[in-house]
């Protein structure tokens, strides 16, 4: 099956794991998931995440945090998607 944006397969993964209050999602691994990753695990949104390659097929395990029996994250969305254009004027653009 063709994905035609991966990003957001993983925001969903990850919101719908939330939502039945899992410790774990797994789904399939890129170099972009594992620095998405990254920088949940830096800015503390998730406990953690490890690529496993089994079977030559890399995955990405996150593992969700929870605080006080609630998401660490409360809202996940995905703003930019493929083919969303945004247009703004010459003056209101930074340089």
């Amino acid at each position: 099956m063709s994905m035609s944006d991966p990003i957001a397969d993983m925001l969903t993964r990850i919101r719908n794991a939330q939502r039945v209050e899992k410790t774990e999602v797994v789904m399939p691994s890129s170099k972009l998931k594992a620095a998405i990753a990254q920088v949940l695990t830096d800015e503390g949104y998730i406990e953690g995440f490890k690529v496993d390659a089994n079977d030559g097929k890399p995955q990405i395990r996150i593992g969700l945090k929870y605080y006080a029996g609630r998401p660490v994250i409360e809202r996940l969305e995905r703003v930019s998607r493929p083919g969303l254009r945004i247009y703004k004027g010459a003056t209101t653009s930074r340089r």
